[in-house]
């Protein structure tokens, strides 16, 4: 219960906040209508690109490009030319999303990390108030101990000496 008043938020969102929010990323989901999901199986099995990786693959397409006579004619170099220009176009897009992930991440967990915080310091005040005896304590204290059963703690149920 140490420095109670360490509030880093105090704020909610306006509904209309919310909504803009929404609609925001529905124009982005509608703007990239050409995204796609993949299983956990089709992720596990495709090869990746890394650093390393992806200057072989941009060495290989200028390759390509500069010797389409070597290159057969199943093989389709403007298609690589594509995937690597929406590989790189996606790489700056998903950074600037994962920047806001992370402080949509962490202002959620602080929230919900300040608002838990306080519960358990109110637990405390209706355990102690119910130990005190103060009327109708025992009730609030004992709902909310219900949390906890079977964590340790006490093993008596408190009760209000005075009744």
């Amino acid at each position: 219960m140490s420095n109670l008043t360490n509030n880093r938020l105090s704020v909610t969102a306006t509904q209309a906040q919310l909504t803009a929010v929404k609609n925001a990323l529905q124009t982005i989901n509608t703007n990239l209508p050409f995204l796609v999901g993949l299983t956990a199986e089709e992720r596990a099995a495709l090869p990746t690109i890394d650093v390393n990786n992806k200057a072989f693959t941009e060495d290989a397409i200028n390759a390509g490009a500069n010797n389409a006579s070597l290159v057969p004619s199943y093989v389709s170099v403007a298609n690589m030319q594509s995937d690597m220009t929406l590989f790189s176009q996606l790489d700056e897009v998903i950074q600037l999303t994962r920047q806001l992930l992370e402080k949509l991440e962490d202002t959620q967990m602080l929230a919900g990390s300040e608002a838990y915080t306080s519960a358990l310091a109110l637990y405390k005040l209706f355990g102690s108030a119910a130990d005190a005896g103060v009327p109708g304590s025992d009730a609030i204290y004992n709902q909310l101990r219900t949390r906890f059963a079977g964590q340790g703690g006490r093993l008596a149920p408190a009760t209000n000496p005075a009744q």
